[in-house]
């Protein structure tokens, strides 16, 4: 079933880079052309798809939220900063009431105003089922971002109030999540979401000039954008998808692209040697399976979880991906702020693995049958079918027997919003998902709060813990961010200790390029700033 797959990314990746290449001598100097992972151009409406990397290349660039990241640098974590919003903050006697002072004079692209009744009228298109702008699409990627938004009202046009179902102090890092659109586009366009997504309009440094479905998407600098220092310096931005590492690879090496997402392992030596730049750096980001907790699920035995973590040798799995990996010791990399002090430690021993599925009733001559779903490729799904050959190999070793249900990586997302007790899951007892780790609410809460079970939220296998939401509900009612870390910590060390997930690396989040390219900072998140990047006009 894998090489089947790999067989047929690899002729999708191919026909690409055809088009690709008919197209690259009309390219002028000052193009920047990036080779994604995704099979297909993101959602350009605002609430994009395709996971973190569709908001990298199709978020953050056209869009801008009320707060945004700071993606200024490359050696210190990131942090929110304002974005449309100036200031934000509760009040002192209501710890459910949020005030968002916009920020005044910004523009969308097609020249209308930004201002409150904007902010509403984006977050109806998300939340409201009976108002005329709601998109199911949309609301599918940003409704699970925001569930602590019971209200909002414009008080003035540049100020919005936003009132949470109870007090919470992770509202900053949802309302990040959510992009601004532009209400007088839609108008202009008959109402449709459809022709939107052709002549979108957001208030980002850059404006979608071209959308082809699959083959690429092309934008231009927002010469008026309110930021001046993130003007875009480049004449033009071109995303391609290229789903399989080794035809993005390819597609550098023969110049049809300038950058690629997650380059084949094995060509990184071969690539510094050619003068091609890797780019790496610490980020906010692991690499896990996600268990199924429903009823039956072999899951729900510690004993299981534990061996599962035990079996697995991340060290070579490391050498397998030359390098481009940290060997997980928790859902939070070593050294985190989060990390706390957990007992159990999370290492390679396949003898004590095979002792705990012995307690459990299984071992190699009595294997223990799981089926599990992946993705081909995907937005920070690393290399995912070589990983999880090695991972599969692993488990087998100790009693675990596994067949993979491979799906595109959008496929893989929506069975992660279904959940497991859907039709779509495919009765899977797992899900290999990359998960953004960078704030408390997306970090921790959505995955394992009982009630964001499926549909009101991502905890995909209807795990249910009251003392896992009690210290969730202590978060949101911390709002001193060194008391809060303490919470964290504890919240960390019962995710370790319950063994709650598979818990197997963390991405360094490698890149390749030409060493046209000049300017680019690769701060410590998921998203990047294209704004400084420049292309050189002499070198290869």
């Amino acid at each position: 079933m894998l090489s089947r797959l790999r067989k047929l990314g690899a002729r999708a990746a191919l026909a690409g880079a055809l088009v690709l290449s008919a197209s690259t001598a009309a390219l002028a100097q000052g193009t920047l052309r990036i080779g994604m992972t995704a099979s297909d151009i993101p959602l350009t409406t605002g609430q994009t798809d395709n996971g973190g990397e569709g908001m990298r290349f199709m978020g953050y660039t056209v869009y801008d939220g009320l707060i945004n990241w700071d993606l200024s640098s490359a050696e210190l974590a990131s942090d929110l900063v304002p974005g449309l919003a100036t200031s934000w903050g509760v009040d002192a006697t209501d710890k459910t009431k949020w005030t968002f002072k916009l920020r005044p004079g910004v523009k969308f692209h097609d020249g209308s105003d930004f201002t409150a009744d904007a902010v509403v009228w984006n977050l109806d298109k998300l939340l409201k089922a009976d108002a005329p702008q709601y998109d199911p699409r949309q609301s599918a990627q940003g409704k699970t971002r925001i569930p602590a938004v019971a209200s909002y009202r414009v008080v003035d046009p540049l100020t919005v109030e936003i009132t949470t179902k109870a007090p919470d102090a992770t509202l900053p890092y949802q309302i990040a999540w959510i992009m601004m659109s532009s209400p007088a586009q839609w108008e202009k366009l008959g109402k449709s979401w459809d022709a939107f997504a052709k002549q979108p309009s957001g208030t980002g440094p850059w404006k979608l000039t071209l959308f082809a479905p699959r083959e690429r998407a092309e934008m231009v600098p927002f010469k008026e954008y309110w930021d001046a220092n993130r003007v875009p310096k480049l004449d033009k931005l071109v995303l391609i998808p290229l789903p399989e590492a080794n035809a993005r690879t390819a597609a550098l090496r023969s110049g049809q692209v300038d950058w690629i997402e997650a380059p084949a392992p094995d060509s990184v030596a071969s690539l510094k040697s050619a003068g091609f730049t890797v780019v790496t750096n610490a980020y906010p980001h692991n690499w896990t399976w996600h268990l199924s907790r429903v009823e039956g699920s072999p899951w729900n035995d510690i004993r299981v979880r534990k061996a599962a973590n035990l079996a697995i040798d991340r060290d070579g799995l490391k050498e397998l991906l030359g390098g481009l990996a940290i060997p997980a010791k928790g859902f939070m990399p070593p050294g985190h702020q989060w990390f706390g002090h957990p007992t159990f430690d999370v290492k390679y021993d396949p003898d004590a693995a095979k002792k705990l599925l012995a307690e459990a009733g299984y071992s190699p001559a009595k294997p223990l049958k799981l089926k599990v779903a992946i993705s081909a490729s995907g937005s920070g799904q690393m290399q995912p079918l070589p990983m999880n050959e090695f991972v599969q190999q692993n488990l087998a070793d100790v009693g675990i027997q596994v067949d993979y249900e491979v799906v595109e990586w959008n496929t893989l997302i929506n069975i992660w919003r279904a959940g497991a007790k859907a039709d779509i899951s495919r009765g899977v007892s797992a899900i290999n998902y990359s998960y953004f780790i960078q704030d408390p609410f997306t970090g921790f809460i959505r995955h394992l709060q009982c009630n964001f079970a499926p549909p009101n939220g991502t905890n995909w296998g209807y795990y249910c813990d009251p003392a896992m939401d009690k210290l969730f509900d202590q978060v949101r009612n911390t709002f001193d961010k060194t008391e809060q870390t303490k919470v964290l910590e504890k919240i960390h060390e019962k995710y370790v200790d319950d063994a709650l997930f598979i818990m197997i690396t963390h991405d360094v989040n490698p890149r390749a390029m030409s060493p046209k390219v000049k300017g680019f900072v690769q701060a410590q998140n998921w998203f990047q700033d294209f704004s400084k990047i420049t292309m050189a006009t002499a070198g290869r």
